[in-house]
């Protein structure tokens, strides 16, 4: 990471947040101060940068897609100088997600910003969406839908007050869509009953089981359902509240109009004309499909998300924590043996985390919570459950996790146990080998001292640590009185050595 803080200094909470949005249409900045738990926006920047229209047909992001990206994160980037690092988020969402070429979009990024850039997976980003817009309408007690429309993906979500129940995201946005019907900037009947009834097809998975669970009022976020909002309320067809009967009044009037650049006609934006019917074509497939009569629009969406997000990590109410509490629950992990391997893991990673470059918060949380988790794969099977275990982090939906630190996750309980192997470290990026090996052998030396599970306190050890080289000291007598834990941890020398790492083990 570009940006860090060592985890042992104590800070004030930060006063001034900051999140960043990189959509596959627009990137958005906002910035904003958070007074007494509550979060007053201080200033909002948005550019339509359309990254998902820089995909060619191999799924990589053209150069100069990452040129005009890159452009823009250097604006936000003079408003982000000087701000801690717990105080800032920047989020990839669809293109990120599809772009083979991402990482080394995102470390050309970080370079600009100065800042972690992550990508977050489908669901993590519509309950971020979801966030967002529950903190920017009334505290309601019914259900409400929530639908955001995006240059890449859709976002569906059922929640209440400000928990989501229900969350799915579509593949499908108002770029694909653009690029898919609408290319030719012509607006033909035929064109768009075929983007509306591509719309229906993609919600057929969720249709019955949303329709279900039932809301009792529909919100839209995002700028294409904002600019729907202010045509309809142009044409004074309503108020700005989006009806099936005015959606139905606007769709005779696209085709009629047959070109996107006659938009202007509308009062619709020159930046959007050529996404406008292909967003309106997905909203009109969803009042259809999910049989909405009526939705309001809201300007909460997931930069908002983002900020909320990390207020309540300051807050210490951090999603993250429920996830691995739900996770350690539905999988039947031992918790108290996970809480005695994490409080040894902490232990000697205080010792070493400077010598070994592991100072941050990102560093001493991922340790933690893979202590916690390091048995999640018994759950399947105790033969290999080390890979098991992986296996579920790294592609389960768990919320208020980048896809990154869930991939960080799963490589830790991957390498728990048994050889440390190269294998160990497949699929992740070369830069963050270094880091994620060290992190690797102080969880597999906590869980070998917590080996007899007998919930002993950890021992008084002492850690000296060098590059590749970690002195192991115990009281005299220690290790002689409990000679299992002597031979694991001369098998655990054994394991490293394999690799080039040399474990000394000091105290009879």
């Amino acid at each position: 990471m570009t940006a860090a803080s060592t985890a042992d200094n104590a800070v004030s909470p930060p006063e001034v947040l900051a999140a960043i949005d990189m959509g596959s249409n627009s990137f958005h900045m906002v910035v904003a101060r958070l007074v007494h738990g509550e979060i007053r926006t201080l200033e909002k920047m948005g550019e339509k940068v359309q990254l998902g229209a820089g995909l060619d047909p191999n799924n990589r992001l053209t150069e100069d897609a990452q040129e005009r990206a890159l452009a823009c994160l250097g604006r936000f980037a003079q408003r982000l100088k000087g701000m801690p690092p717990e105080a800032v988020q920047i989020v990839g969402t669809n293109a990120l997600r599809v772009a083979r070429n991402a990482h080394q979009f995102m470390n050309r990024a970080e370079e600009v910003l100065g800042y972690p850039v992550e990508i977050i997976a489908g669901r993590e980003e519509a309950r971020l969406i979801y966030l967002g817009v529950a903190h920017t309408l009334s505290d309601d007690s019914g259900r409400r839908l929530v639908i955001d429309i995006g240059g890449g993906s859709t976002e569906f979500i059922i929640g209440q007050r400000f928990e989501p129940l229900e969350l799915e995201s579509l593949h499908m946005g108002c770029v694909s869509f653009r690029n898919r019907y609408f290319a030719d900037g012509k607006i033909t009947r035929r064109q768009m009953d075929r983007a509306v009834t591509h719309a229906e097809q993609e919600m057929l998975n969720i249709r019955q089981h949303y329709r279900n669970v039932g809301w009792q009022s529909t919100v839209g976020s995002s700028g294409s359902i904002k600019a729907i909002a202010n045509v309809l309320a142009n044409l004074k067809i309503t108020d700005g509240t989006i009806t099936l009967t005015a959606m139905q009044e606007l769709r005779k009037r696209l085709v009629d109009m047959g070109k996107t650049e006659r938009l202007g006609d509308l009062g619709v934006r020159a930046d959007r004309q050529s996404i406008f019917p292909a967003g309106f074509a997905i909203l009109m497939g969803a009042f259809q499909s999910l049989g909405i009569s009526e939705m309001a629009f809201a300007d909460g969406a997931l930069r908002e998300g983002l900020l909320y997000d990390i207020a309540g990590r300051i807050q210490h109410e951090d999603v993250r924590e429920r996830t691995i509490s739900a996770l350690q629950e539905r999988y039947h992990v031992d918790q108290e043996h996970g809480a005695a391997v994490e409080q040894t893991a902490i232990a000697a990673w205080r010792q070493v985390a400077r010598d070994w470059g592991l100072n941050t918060p990102a560093d001493e949380e991922v340790l933690r919570w893979a202590c916690r988790l390091h048995e999640i794969g018994l759950t399947i099977s105790h033969s290999q459950y080390h890979k098991h275990g992986a296996y579920l982090l790294r592609y389960s939906d768990l919320p208020g996790f980048t896809q990154q630190f869930q991939k960080d996750l799963a490589t830790l309980v991957r390498g728990h146990r048994r050889k440390f192997s190269p294998a160990i470290f497949e699929g992740v990026e070369p830069e963050d080998i270094p880091r994620l090996r060290y992190l690797c052998v102080l969880v597999r030396l906590a869980v070998l001292l917590q080996h007899p599970r007998n919930l002993e306190a950890p021992p008084e050890f002492t850690l000296t640590a060098k590059q590749d080289a970690l002195a192991l000291t115990f009281p005299d007598g220690w290790l002689d009185d409990r000679p299992l834990t002597l031979a694991d941890l001369e098998n655990e020398r054994d394991y490293l050595a394999k690799q080039d790492f040399t474990l000394e083990l000091n105290g009879g």
